[in-house]
Parts: C-alpha cells; sequence; structure tokens
C-alpha cells in the first residue's frame, strides 16, 4: 500500500519542477513511511511514497518498464493485485522479462502488453496512475469497489492528481474551496460516486479508468456490477459462498510482512479470521495474529461478556490465534494530538466522532506489531445484515435506505448550524436527484419479481454509496499510521455472485446474513454465529463527554471561529443551552452532533477552506 500523486502540465517544462512534486508526494509520507521517490518527464511528474509489502528490495516507484533505455512508460501506484503471480507467468510467456517481484511491475508490463484492458484482469484493491511518454497520455485506474481512493483536480494546462486530497491541495494551483455542492454533499452525507468535497476537484469512480491528454479528458466504467440470472439451488449456493470466501481470504494472506485480523468477535471479523488462520496453517504459517479494541469504562471491565473483546478473545482461542485487546480510555481520546493526526488523515470533516479517534488509535497500536490486517467491511452491505435491509418501510422509501427515518440534519428544534441552511442548499432536493441517479444506475434482470427486484435496488445503494464511506474511513486510518487494510469480502469476484442470489436465498431463515452464517456454519462456533449484529463501539465514560463539552463552550466563546458562516447566534446558543444542561447519558445522544461542528471548525482552520 501506498501513496502516490502527480502532476501533468502540456504549458511548462515539468522537468524543473521537482520542488513541487516533492511537497505533494512528502504529504502522504504516512501512507508510505518506507521509501519515496519522483520521476521527472516534460510534461508529467509523478511522486510515490512506498510502504513496502511485497517485493521489499524490488518494488520502488515510480518505476519505469526500461531503466537503462528511454522508457515509454511510468507507473505510480498503490494496492496490492493478488493474481499477480498468474498475469506475470501470463506476461512471460508473451516474452516480457522482468526486473523485480513486485505485483508493480506486472502492472506496468500488463499495461504495456494490453493497454487500458489491463485493469480488467486484475483482481485485487488498486489505484494506480500511469504516464504513457509514447502517446502523451495520463491514465488513472481505481478498483472495482473503490476500496483505494484516487482524486485528481484539472488546472487550464493540466491535471494534478493523489491518493488523498492533500497531495493536490500542496500544489500552488489547488485551493481549498468549499462550494453549494461540497456543502451539499456535507450535509446530508450523500457519497456521490466521482464527487469530492473541494471546489473543483474529483475523484476517480470506482471500476473506472480515467485519459488526459492534449485532446482533453474522459472516464469509462471497466466494471460495473452485471445482474445476471441465479441458476444454483440453495445447497450449491452455500457452497459456492464458502469456496469463494475461502479464495478470497487465502488469496489476501500473501505478504512479505506481518500479518494480521481486525477481530471484533462479530460473522464478518470472526469469519475472515478463521479462514486466515485456517490458511496459514495449511501453509505451514502462523499462528494468525488478531486484535480487538476495548473501552476502561466505570464499573464495567473490557473483558465483559456483553463488549466485543469478550467475544474476539474467545474466537481467536478457538481458532489458535495470538489476541491481543488494544485498550483504550477517555484521555486516549480526547488527546489533541491523537484527534488532529484524524482530522489530517481524513482531509474532510466527515466522521463518526469518538469512533474514528479510536479506529486510529487501534491501527497506531496494531502497525507496531503488524503491517498487513485483514478486515471485515463489505460483509453487511452484500448479505443484508443491516437492520435497514428488513425494514419494508426503508426498503420501499423513496430514499437511501439508511436516510429512512432518520434526517442527517435536524431542523425540528434547536440546531449549531443554520436552520435555514437546509432550504437554502435545497438539501431535500439534492438528496432526492443524488438518489434517483443511483437508481437509475441499477442493473435490471428481466422477469425478476418485485422483491427480489427492490432487495437487488437495496443492494446496489449499498454497495455503491454507502460501503464507500466505509472503505475511506478505514483506509484513511490505517494509512495514516502505515498499516494495509485488506477487505476480503470486497473480492468482485464474490461480490458479482452474491449479489445475484435472490433475497428469498440471502435470507432463507429470518435472520440477517442467512446466506453468509450457512456458508461458515461448519467453521465458526455456536457463540458466533448465534451473536446478533453490533456496531463499532463507542466510548461510554462520562469524562469524555465532559471534555467534549468543554470544547464545545470554546467554540461558542470564539467570534472568530471559522464555523462560524455557518451558524445562525440564536439557534446555536438554544443547542448550546441543551448540551450544558444535558445529563451524562443525555449526552452521550448529543455528542455526534456537536462534535461534527467541532469538526468542521478545526477542518475550516487546518485547511483555511474558503466558502464559496
Amino acid at each position: 500500500m501506498c501513496g502516490i500523486t502527480g502532476w501533468i502540465d502540456f504549458g511548462r517544462d515539468l522537468r524543473t519542477e521537482l520542488t513541487t512534486i516533492r511537497s505533494m508526494t512528502a504529504t502522504m509520507a504516512a501512507r508510505g513511511p518506507d521509501a519515496d521517490g519522483t520521476w521527472l518527464g516534460r510534461h508529467a511528474a509523478l511522486g510515490h511514497r512506498r510502504l513496502a509489502v511485497i517485493d521489499l528490495a524490488g518494488g520502488t516507484q515510480p518505476m519505469v518498464d526500461d531503466p537503462d533505455h528511454e522508457s515509454s512508460a511510468v507507473i505510480s501506484y498503490s494496492g496490492e493485485v493478488y493474481n499477480f503471480p498468474q498475469l506475470r507467468d501470463a506476461l512471460t510467456a508473451r516474452g516480457h522479462r522482468f526486473r523485480s517481484r513486485s505485483d508493480t511491475e506486472v502492472v506496468l508490463r500488463g499495461y504495456l502488453e494490453w493497454g487500458e484492458g489491463v485493469a480488467e484482469r486484475l483482481v485485487g484493491m488498486f489505484a494506480f496512475a500511469v504516464w504513457d511518454e509514447r502517446h502523451q497520455r495520463l491514465l488513472l485506474v481505481r478498483d472495482r469497489l473503490g476500496v483505494k481512493p484516487l482524486y485528481y483536480y484539472p488546472t487550464p494546462e493540466g491535471l494534478l492528481f493523489g491518493s488523498e486530497p492533500k497531495a493536490i491541495l500542496a500544489h500552488p494551483e489547488a485551493h481549498a474551496r468549499l462550494g453549494t455542492v461540497g456543502l451539499q454533499e456535507l450535509m446530508t452525507w450523500v457519497t456521490t460516486p466521482g464527487q469530492a468535497i473541494f471546489e473543483g476537484m474529483r475523484s476517480v469512480r470506482p471500476g473506472h479508468a480515467l485519459r488526459f491528454d492534449r485532446t482533453g479528458m474522459s472516464e469509462t466504467a471497466y466494471w460495473r456490477l452485471p445482474a445476471t440470472a441465479h441458476h444454483d439451488d440453495q445447497a450449491t449456493t452455500i457452497e459456492t459462498v464458502r469456496q469463494l470466501l475461502r479464495e478470497s481470504v487465502a488469496g489476501q494472506t500473501v505478504a512479505d510482512v506481518p500479518l494480521c485480523s481486525l477481530l471484533s468477535g462479530g460473522l464478518d471479523s470472526s469469519t475472515v479470521t478463521a479462514y486466515a488462520a485456517e490458511g496459514l496453517a495449511e501453509r505451514g504459517e502462523g499462528p494468525l495474529r488478531s486484535f480487538a479494541v476495548g473501552f476502561t469504562q466505570p464499573g464495567r471491565p473490557v473483558e465483559d461478556p456483553a463488549e466485543d473483546a469478550w467475544f474476539a478473545a474467545k474466537l481467536a482461542a478457538t481458532v489458535g490465534a495470538a489476541h491481543e485487546t488494544i485498550t483504550l480510555d477517555a484521555a486516549d481520546l480526547t488527546d489533541p494530538a491523537a484527534r488532529f493526526a484524524v482530522l489530517r488523515a481524513r482531509d474532510l470533516p466527515l466522521g463518526l466522532a469518538d469512533m474514528d479517534t479510536s479506529l486510529y488509535l487501534l491501527f497506531r497500536a496494531v502497525r507496531r506489531q503488524s503491517t498487513v490486517a485483514l478486515s471485515g467491511e463489505g460483509a453487511d452491505e452484500l448479505f443484508g445484515g443491516y437492520p435497514w435491509f428488513h425494514d419494508p418501510g426503508a426498503t420501499t422509501a423513496q430514499t437511501f435506505p439508511w436516510m429512512h427515518h432518520s434526517a442527517p440534519i435536524d431542523v425540528s428544534g434547536p440546531s449549531f448550524l443554520d436552520p435555514d441552511l437546509p432550504r437554502r442548499l435545497a438539501l431535500e432536493d439534492y438528496r432526492t436527484s443524488r438518489y434517483g441517479e443511483a437508481v437509475r444506475e441499477v442493473p435490471v434482470l428481466d422477469d425478476e419479481n418485485e422483491v427480489d427486484a427492490r432487495m437487488r435496488r437495496v443492494s446496489y445503494l449499498f454497495l455503491t454509496r454507502f460501503l464507500p464511506m466505509l472503505l475511506e474511513r478505514k483506509d484513511r486510518m490505517s494509512m495514516a499510521v502505515g498499516l494495509e487494510v485488506r477487505v476480503p469480502f470486497c473480492d468482485h469476484r464474490l461480490v458479482e455472485y452474491v449479489f445475484n442470489v435472490p433475497w428469498s436465498m440471502k435470507s432463507f431463515d429470518g435472520r440477517e446474513k442467512s446466506l453468509l452464517r450457512a456458508a461458515v456454519a461448519g467453521t465458526l462456533p455456536s457463540f458466533v454465529l448465534d451473536r446478533r449484529k453490533t456496531p463499532y463501539p463507542a466510548i461510554a465514560d462520562p469524562a469524555y463527554d465532559q471534555a467534549m463539552r468543554q470544547k464545545l463552550g470554546d467554540l461558542m466563546a470564539d467570534r472568530n471561529a471559522p464555523v462560524r458562516p455557518l451558524m445562525e447566534e440564536a439557534s446555536a446558543r438554544a443547542a448550546y443551552a441543551l448540551v450544558e444542561q444535558a445529563e451524562p447519558t443525555q449526552l452521550q445522544f448529543l455528542r455526534l452532533g456537536f462534535e461534527s461542528l467541532l469538526r468542521i471548525n478545526d477542518w475550516m482552520r487546518e485547511y483555511r477552506v474558503e466558502l464559496l
């Protein structure tokens, strides 16, 4: 895993711009703590920060196809391609010769052999840039599910790109500006593919390739979720899911550095952990290391049977994993340095309050012992694990299911942000428009019954609009400490198969994730199989809420706070009075709302955001 960045400009000679590309590259030092590199051409400059995972000695980047002669192409690449040994064999048979064992070189030579068609052959998570010297053309490619990020920013004579917005904003031609669409995205929690918060900035859509040359820019899809008829019976479907999962996890346990799993003791992470432990044992490796997060809470031990940490430790013992619980307290989560690190990692004020900070601190502790971690993202979206999947009101609502019964902005009472903002920004219209766009994308299967068609739509919305929020959060928090997180449930072969399984088969026993439970029934113990889904844990220590209340008081007293233009004085004062008077248990429910205000303010100050 790495950080990539670059600058294309047909109006100047970039061979004299080493300082600028180095500045852009340096912003992502945390993504690639092992090495950095730059490459300069007349109209292209590429930067790279490396986290060495495969071929530690031979994967230096940016990588050129022929370092001894005039190069045809150069690549800056982030991610992991799990089928690179098979692709390497195919390319060798076609006459290619390799200097390294890295998947980066396989992708580069795959481009030289197949052009843009190389993307369709890759299995993994990736974002990469190839500058083709022969045609003076840039190619940006992002993996199918959008596990790895990739942003770009057109300029008058060219284009800037980077794994994170901060890399682009380090360039003097890029600006941290927030316009109407950016505010609409922030305030509705709509994740529109391709849309970035900063004005003028975009992201490459998952499963897409973007080309840029002197004639302009174009973006095309090399992959979309397909709608295909499902002919397997239930027993065959269960067995197929089992095998696809095993293969996905096994393929993602290959690394030249220490590997572990992130284990909550829930169904998803337990599945990944069990199959990873099994795969390592079959290769004579292991034991697998596993990590969970726990919180010190007044009157309750971390290893309480009601907590994730208890289930995680018990599952780890069952599969023979070497397990450790990372215990955090209120002081950890209110530490200014940790909160600042989270802000800088995310580049945006989107987030989940203390849950982001705890995730960052968990990853920081894990990184001291492992470089690669396996995680369970994608299972809920794929197998129907969220309560919304089982709520007829949510699945039939003419909006995103997770927005049913809950407006992202509550305008029924006092609000820190100006209560008139939703009207002035036409937030409801924006949400409705984006929902319509998403629904029109859903692949249709002829003769599908009404229930299956509706649940296909719901699944599509979760996979393309909800899952990206979680993947972005996991990427930023992990890469902020140089930890690579792999997500086996996001293997596109598994996704394609399960997406097309009829809903009646996915929920055959009336429980959430029926199909997944059946597939792993012979592998996981009953205390995991029978456990109901629980969300990522939040701290319940009154000391944390009191510290956040104090920070809110400081903001309210600051007449020059950057977020002030988005606030309305009377409403904000009324909202603050509610927080001041709240009892400890009430304060927990108010936390996410006022912490959003704190994050927006800190973000606007740190990034010097200009409101348009």
